[in-house]
């Protein structure tokens, strides 16, 4: 008996969705079943694990399957399963509203294009409106494992802006998903469609999806075979099987299922191991990252079975951080079927399986690299600002993960960040030990930068690093292959023997001739500098700042402040070039008091605009700078 029958309305961001779903996204409306399908298949996972301590939800009908019925005459299809089901108010949770699936963000991404469109759908948590592609009406009947039967709710929609629920009887748990079909959607009343849509798209879902078969007889009217159902999928674990015998467009339709993504992966590694751990790993590379890759909040990480049965979704303790983007599967044999408890207090087991995949991941990657240069480019510019994260991460691979690093640099002349460590090492001049680095905010910022100045008129490459993350890589990657990594604004310079005894000399004579210079200026920005020095790395720019060897680097400074984080005070040090015209009329108006102050200042803002800082008087920049202007005009 039906009862507490109400219409309640979808939010704004939900009408524009099943507008979407209707009008957008119809060339692809095969991907309806899949996503219906997967979302069932789910159901039963969720279903698994909560009955690991709570048998008695399986209601006596341990046999977990979906079901696909179609009647012509109503015209419509009817997806059945006997998962964990949903009471009221998870209903109305994930089915009445999307709050929790990110659907300002889905509406971001959209292209225009509907193919590339609907490769969100999944991605976004959204799968289950999908349904509206192909339906004008979609009635959801469900009851929760473990509630009595009178709890169960009754969802319907024509996709118009509201939806009506009610509480029905539903004597068995599960969800029935009812889709009354759009005018010309007749060929989704074939069966054979509908198998090869299952085949296509969801032929590696563990559990069997069944579809009826009519009774039978014989040319007498004798029944031969009674109505039944027969199961059109494979229903196997795909990870299970031999790797000679899986296809690569079944691993690619498994991926699409795991990952919720409708484009193919760049590689996957499929692996049994045998040894103190037991387990089968089957692990994805996406071909593009997720939307909420960079949100600290968002759950990454690989699905978790143990001897095929669901353990949980997401299992970052399996992955690290850096490695976030990486989708699959890993079923083990050996863990104890509670262990979803104790990933969260640590085990040595999963310690040992997730060393394992990460080397597995990392020997992927290298192999891309050295074999797949056009899918490393791919996957770089995809993940590679994730993947440095390791450096600091993971100290166990760290060289490893080194090799696999990418970055821009001087020599490659655009701002590919395409040129690795090894590619640096092997260019280095004959008399050079040190692999030499900027940071800043942009690569148009760092190849303006005057540091870079002495390295261009020497022939020495210089990586460019304009990542956020590159402070953090270079604050753990000290080395590399026996070379120490320089950043060329930060400390003395020292090109060792790059430099010839002659310069060398020539260096000397300059500290001694402008020491009263350097004097001066220490004394009168005294407020603004640590120290003042001759510089040795300009060769057309006046002067540049430059970090204490062992200060935080202006750039780091400066996104800490941007992030609203306290940075303690740190002055820089000057560094003029004793060649500048400039730095030599300073040095002729040290007589004249006013007048040194204002150039000084003048010299110190400008080295502070060119390395990226920003000022803390403009006006006074302004001033002097329009001072200057009218005196050289007079």
């Amino acid at each position: 008996m039906s009862t507490q029958k109400e219409t309640l309305g979808f939010q704004a961001e939900v009408k524009q969705l099943l507008q979407l779903m209707i009008h957008s996204l119809y060339s692809d409306k095969e991907i309806f079943l899949r996503e219906l399908i997967s979302n069932a298949s789910d159901a039963a996972d969720k279903l698994r694990f909560e009955a690991l301590d709570a048998p008695a939800l399986y209601e006596q009908d341990g046999e977990l399957r979906i079901r696909l019925s179609v009647d012509r005459e109503a015209r419509t299809l009817t997806l059945t399963d006997n998962g964990i089901g949903m009471s009221r108010d998870e209903v109305i949770e994930h089915i009445g509203t999307i709050a929790k699936s990110g659907t300002r963000a889905f509406f971001e991404q959209l292209t225009g294009d509907a193919r590339k469109d609907a490769n969100l759908i999944g991605q976004f948590g959204v799968g289950f409106y999908s349904a509206f592609i192909v339906a004008d009406k979609v009635t959801l009947t469900t009851r929760r494992a473990g509630l009595p039967a009178s709890t169960g709710v009754r969802w319907e929609s024509a996709g118009e802006g509201d939806y009506t629920l009610e509480s029905v009887d539903v004597p068995a748990r599960g969800t029935q998903i009812v889709l009354h079909l759009r005018e010309g959607e007749d060929e989704l009343l074939n069966d054979w469609q509908l198998k090869t849509i299952i085949r296509k798209y969801s032929d590696h879902i563990t559990l069997p999806i069944e579809m009826p078969t009519p009774e039978v007889t014989d040319e007498e009217g004798k029944q031969t075979q009674a109505a039944g159902w027969e199961t059109v999928n494979k229903a196997s674990a795909l990870w299970a099987r031999a790797k000679n015998d899986i296809s690569d467009d079944e691993y690619k339709a498994f991926y699409q299922h795991v990952a919720h993504d409708y484009s193919d992966p760049l590689a996957w590694t499929h692996a049994r191991v045998e040894g103190r751990q037991e387990y089968t790993q089957l692990l994805y590379l996406p071909s593009h990252a997720p939307f909420d890759l960079y949100d600290r909040d968002a759950r990454h990480g690989v699905k978790l079975y143990v001897r095929r049965v669901f353990i949980m979704d997401d299992a970052d303790k399996l992955m690290p951080q850096y490695l976030r983007f990486i989708r699959g599967v890993i079923d083990s044999a050996d863990l104890p079927l509670n262990v979803s408890r104790e990933l969260l207090q640590g085990n040595k087991d999963i310690d040992a399986i997730r060393a394992g995949c990460v080397k597995k991941v990392l020997g992927m990657l290298e192999d891309l690299a050295d074999n797949q240069a056009d899918k490393y480019a791919t996957f770089w510019k995809e993940f590679g600002q994730v993947l440095k994260e390791g450096v600091g991460e993971d100290f166990a691979n760290r060289e490893r993960i080194a090799k696999l690093l990418r970055f821009a640099s001087t020599q490659a002349g655009n701002d590919g960040q395409t040129v690795s460590l090894a590619d640096y090492a092997s260019r280095m001049k004959p008399e050079q030990d040190k692999i030499y680095y900027l940071t800043a905010d942009s690569y148009t910022a760092a190849l303006a930068s005057p540091h870079l100045e002495v390295f261009r008129k020497k022939g020495v490459e210089v990586l460019l690093l304009t990542d956020r993350v590159d402070e953090w890589v270079t604050s753990h990657l000290n080395e590399f292959d026996g070379k120490s990594l320089v950043s060329v604004a930060r400390g003395a310079l020292d090109l060792g023997a790059l430099e010839d005894e002659s310069e060398k000399a020539s260096q000397k004579a300059s500290e001694e001739a402008m020491k009263p210079l350097v004097d001066a200026l220490t004394d009168t920005l005294k407020d603004k500098v640590k120290e003042v020095r001759v510089t040795h790395r300009l060769t057309e720019s006046p002067a540049c700042l430059v970090a204490d060897e062992h200060a935080m680097s202006s750039h780091l400074e400066r996104m800490l402040k941007a992030a609203g984080q306290s940075v303690p005070s740190s002055k820089p040090i000057l560094e003029v070039n004793p060649e500048h015209p400039l730095v030599q009329k300073l040095d002729a108006a040290r007589s004249q008091e006013t007048r040194f102050a204002d150039l000084a200042h003048i010299v110190f803002d400008q080295a502070l605009l060119a390395e990226g800082g920003q000022l803390e008087d403009p006006a006074g920049f302004v001033k002097r700078i329009n001072a200057l202007m009218l005196e050289l005009a007079a």
